[in-house]
């Protein structure tokens, strides 16, 4: 269905137009607010309008919803979709950091088919095919396997009274990236507890889970995509030793945080 060597020669390329246009490689990238505080660059645009042009070439068949495209509620009724973000953790990109990456999954009926991450400048590459695995650099991924949540390792940069039991380690901006360190058994625990849009998770998320990770909602409950409001409340990326303890930990949280 799926021509692999070209849709990683794409996702490869979009990458690099990203990393032309990125600070930290000396560029000068135009940057302004989508809305109050939510920042979007150039290289956003372009790597949109790259991706959309060669995916929607490569499966012409597939609806498309990205975080820098008005949606098009046409995609509701296609059984493929292109779910892109085109750079998760721009606010790392528009700082000269290297915690962002080019994220693109294959949607089929509402689970993610295919993942991909390109984070050129750490000289990364993660893949995903759902019952097949998943990669970093060509090298297979098996997910943390810890059975007890005190201590736990999450990427943060700082941790609520109430979580001071787990333990912090480097915390990218990009969300698919922190996703993406449970399935290199680099962290153990991520977790949000905010409405989050569906592009921002669901390569990263086919990753873990292909990788062994425990992948929900903050209620425990799956993640479903291509849904008409294209959002979910929090997400949770763990072992699976300790995914229920997370679950339970934050429960309260939870309950709370999404009627707000």
């Amino acid at each position: 269905m799926i021509d692999d060597k070209r849709l990683e020669s794409i996702v490869s390329e979009a990458g690099r137009i990203a990393l032309d246009l990125w600070p930290g490689a000396g560029a000068d990238v135009r940057i302004w607010e989508k809305t109050p505080g939510s920042p979007v660059c150039e290289a956003d645009l372009a790597v949109d309008t790259f991706l959309k042009r060669e995916l929607g070439a490569l499966l012409p068949s597939a609806g498309w919803l990205s975080e820098e495209t008005a949606d098009d509620p046409a995609r509701l009724e296609r059984d493929l979709i292109w779910l892109v973000d085109p750079i998760d953790g721009t606010r790392d990109f528009i700082r000269g950091r290297a915690g962002w990456a080019v994220s693109v999954a294959l949607i089929s009926n509402g689970r993610p088919l295919i993942g991909s991450l390109c984070a050129p400048a750490r000289g990364e590459v993660w893949q995903a095919v759902a019952g097949k695995g998943a990669t970093r650099n060509g090298a297979k991924l098996e997910a943390s396997n810890r059975l007890e949540f005190a201590g736990a390792r999450v990427p943060a940069a700082d941790l609520m009274k109430q979580d001071r039991i787990l333990t912090k380690v480097d915390q990218p901006n990009s969300i698919a990236l922190r996703i993406a360190m449970v399935a290199a058994d680099e962290a153990d625990l991520v977790a949000t507890l905010r409405w989050g849009f569906e592009w921002d998770i669901a390569a990263a998320a086919l990753v873990a889970r292909e990788a062994g990770a425990a992948v929900s909602d903050a209620f425990g409950r799956k993640l479903d995509y291509n849904k008409r409001d294209p959002r979910a409340f929090g997400l949770i990326a763990s072992a699976p030793g300790i995914h229920g303890a997370t679950v339970d930990h934050l429960s309260d949280r939870a309950a709370t945080f999404s009627r707000a």
